[in-house]
């Protein structure tokens, strides 16, 4: 090798074996400085690599891309709904296809009615005076005229609200409505949706407007089974819909909304407000359109329509069977399928369905015996005004089960449209101070010296004596007993048998009136928004004999909730709708419910049920637990009682027979005054003696109350005492008045006033009536 390759190859060495070095120095300064400079090149290598990455993302998601990829999805749309619109053909109307009648059968299977002819007459557009057509297009869809049968932004709000879950869209147009009304179902589905959307667009392009108009007002539904607005002008207002007024179509036109809220007759206060606001749009939109005169507008005045008709063939209880069934049906497909109440109504109506009820033919037949023998044999409407507001219900449930067996809403359903059973808006009264009992037992609640509430609690049951609260100050409320008769201490079983105001108002502060209504709820009382009042402790809140019957159910089922159902099953189609199961679970714990039975059973034997329930021959040796009620001024009277099998309410309520509105029961009869132990536990008596077992029992778990121990009965005293007290009477003394007070007030207030200076007390102000019952529709009578 000659010394230019040597040299080359320690060259070549030398540069292997150490980096290069930008500047003189040591060899270790070198080497440092040799180190940096490799690290900055690391450093950049990295940066140049997320550089590089970045570029690609960027790369990726351009906005050239981005915008591609929307168009490209854009045409893929009108590409499929250009297939859509070609395939899906205007269907033929089915609307009278899928009428058929709804069978209804009692529980052992014979067929009780039948309910088949669909009330509806078609009637020509031109047969409908202009004005009243155009209130249907200023409530639903001012620009009916003009648009492509088609709110585009609806669409997508009802296709939005399917795929999310919440319910019906809004917004549709008359076009829309028609078509989902005759070519189509009320299914909130996407596919039925979208059928809609095309159906609309070539039905608008293919038909005079005014045919859609007069499908239209021909297949709505307007509530009260009518479908048209012919048989809407005839339930409503008793004419043709040729001589309809502007403002009686416009409150049929608000109607479409939601029948069932806004039928005036049935309405809740809430309803009447909207249904008013909604008939104010109507004709204010029709002023704005120039389709009527301001002056005219402001004449006019709110068009009341007629009380509603029954139908033919609902006489007698038939038709409070059928209208409870439907209701109750209706109310789970709304909480099952996510449809408005209005919807469920038109599944409903002469769609083929068969109901099993639970109705017992054998107890049907006993208990409207029971009322005829007891009660209305003894009214004379002739002789006595009074006779003839005299209204009864009844509701009778096996506890077992939750089958309502029997059921009494009125004289005849064809007479008395609303069904006794079921309205909520009378006072239960005194079957309200079970619950109050039931919550000091659930809650292990004390008196206000430290004491647990129970049977044997001892407490000051002067009339009138002020309540206090748990810091012993007067809280404002004092009520009166039954003819302001003080008994002095009295044990709580002694007040129940009496039915002490004064001790139950006390008792309800001690345990808390919130846990007082949180127990009714759980009972299964609709208490809605109620205020944790002491007022309420004398029952002033609206209940129904349905009700009552379930609370006492769960009661008489050891604490197990009880929802009475007429419903056995429903099926349409061979397909049989499921149904919760009447029982549900615990509510409140057994020896709760158990020790209330026990006490409840010295009301029937020695207490205000004494005479007709615990003397009566035919008892036989039943065992039976109960409570009566009155309400103020004598406007209800109540006798909810049960044995082991059977529990049954019984209503008696004041109506005036002309105005409907609430009336006073005295001298019914001939009779003073008609109390919870008279007509209601007589009509009780003479039914559950008749059909229920003999030889049953309560098997209850409590050492406490009249079914396990003996009662004692306290003197009246005099004198009335300020503060409650913890120690019994020494001296025993005579039964006092058989029918202790209930008077709770006759006009509720917005404020209720806690004070009593005279022994009455106000009534507070339900700021509810929303139904909690899964089988209550919405207090619907």
């Amino acid at each position: 090798m000659g010394r230019a390759e040597e040299r080359r190859a320690r060259q070549r060495g030398g540069r292997r074996a150490a980096p290069p070095a930008r500047s003189s120095g040591t060899p270790s300064e070198g080497l440092a400085t040799g180190g940096r400079a490799a690290a900055r090149k690391a450093a950049a290598r990295g940066k140049k690599g997320a550089k590089n990455g970045k570029s690609g993302i960027r790369r990726l998601f351009t906005w050239k891309k981005i915008l591609g990829t929307f168009f490209a999805f854009c045409l893929l749309g009108i590409g499929a709904f250009v297939v859509m619109y070609m395939m899906i053909d205007v269907p033929k109307g089915n609307a009278k296809a899928q009428e058929q009648s709804n069978i209804y059968k009692y529980s052992n299977g014979s067929v009780m009615a039948r309910e088949g002819d669909t009330n509806r007459e078609i009637v020509d557009l031109s047969e409908v005076p202009k004005p009243v057509q155009r209130t249907f297009v200023a409530a639903e869809n001012k620009t009916f005229y003009t648009d492509v049968g088609v709110d585009f932004k609806g669409i997508a709000r009802g296709l939005f609200n399917t795929l999310s879950g919440k319910g019906k869209q809004g917004g549709s147009t008359i076009t829309q409505q028609y078509v989902k009304n005759y070519y189509l179902d009320q299914d909130q589905t996407v596919t039925r949706k979208l059928k809609e959307l095309v159906i609309s667009l070539k039905v608008d392009r293919e038909t005079p407007k005014d045919d859609i108009l007069a499908g239209y007002i021909n297949t709505s539904y307007y509530g009260r089974g009518a479908y048209g607005i012919q048989a809407a002008a005839q339930d409503y207002y008793r004419v043709d819909a040729s001589k309809l007024s502007v403002a009686q179509g416009a409150y049929l036109a608000a109607l479409l909304q939601a029948p069932s809220q806004y039928d005036w007759a049935a309405a809740s206060d809430t309803g009447k407000k909207l249904v008013t606001a909604r008939w104010n749009y109507v004709l204010d939109n029709m002023v704005q359109q120039g389709w009527l005169d301001k002056t005219k507008r402001d004449e006019m005045t709110f068009p009341f329509p007629k009380e509603p008709k029954a139908a033919p063939g609902m006489e007698g209880q038939k038709g409070y069977f059928i209208k409870l069934a439907k209701q109750q049906l209706e109310k789970q497909l709304v909480a099952k399928e996510g449809i408005t109440q209005d919807e469920a109504e038109a599944r409903v109506e002469n769609s083929g369905w068969t109901f099993t009820l639970n109705i017992d033919k054998k107890k049907q037949a006993q208990l409207e015996k029971a009322v005829k023998t007891q009660l209305t044999s003894q009214l004379d409407p002739k002789k006595r005004k009074v006779d003839r507001n005299v209204q009864a219900g009844a509701a009778s449930v096996d506890p077992k089960t939750g089958k309502i067996v029997a059921l009494y809403g009125g004289s005849d359903y064809t007479k008395h449209y609303f069904s006794n059973a079921n309205r909520t808006d009378y006072q239960p009264a005194s079957t309200f101070k079970p619950v109050i009992l039931a919550a000091a037992l659930e809650n292990a609640s004390e008196t206000q010296s430290g004491k647990a509430i129970g049977a044997n609690t001892i407490y000051d049951g002067t009339s009138k004596r002020q309540v206090v609260d748990s810091n012993g100050n007067k809280v404002g409320f004092g009520p009166e007993n039954e003819d302001d008769t003080n008994y002095g201490k009295v044990s709580v079983q002694t007040a129940m048998d009496k039915s002490i105001n004064s001790v139950f108002a006390q008792m309800g502060v001690d345990v808390g009136m919130d846990k007082v209504l949180a127990t009714a709820t759980k009972l299964g009382m609709d208490t809605g928004k109620l205020r944790p009042l002491p007022a309420y402790t004398l029952g002033t809140m609206g209940a129904s004999p349905i009700q009552m019957a379930g609370v006492y159910a769960t009661l008489d089922n050891h604490g197990k909730q009880v929802t009475p159902s007429i419903i056995k099953s429903a099926e349409q189609g061979g397909t049989e709708f499921q149904l919760p199961d009447p029982i549900g679970e615990q509510v409140i714990s057994r020896e709760a419910a158990d020790t209330v039975t026990s006490v409840l059973t010295g009301v029937v034997d020695d207490g205000t049920a004494k005479k007709a329930v615990q003397q009566n021959p035919a008892r036989d040796g039943r065992k039976v637990a109960g409570k009566t009620g009155t309400s103020d001024d004598n406007k209800s009277a109540w006798f909810t009682g049960y044995t082991p099998d059977l529990v049954t309410s019984v209503g008696l309520f004041g109506e005036d027979y002309k105005t409907h509105g609430q009336s006073k029961l005295y001298n019914t009869a001939g009779l003073d005054r008609v109390n919870g132990g008279g007509f209601p536990a007589e009509i009780w008596a003479a039914y559950t003696f008749g059909v229920a077992g003999k030889n049953t029992k309560f098997e209850l778990e409590t050492d406490q109350g009249a079914a396990v121990q003996p009662t004692w009965t306290p003197k009246p005293s005099v004198t009335p005492s300020e503060t409650p007290s913890e120690t019994p009477s020494e001296t025993p003394s005579e039964t006092p008045s058989e029918t202790p007070s209930e008077t709770p007030s006759e006009t509720p207030s917005e404020t209720p006033s806690q004070s009593a200076p005279t022994g009455e007390q106000s009534t507070p102000v339900e700021t509810s009536t929303s139904p909690l019952n899964p089988f209550d529709p919405n207090g619907d009578q």
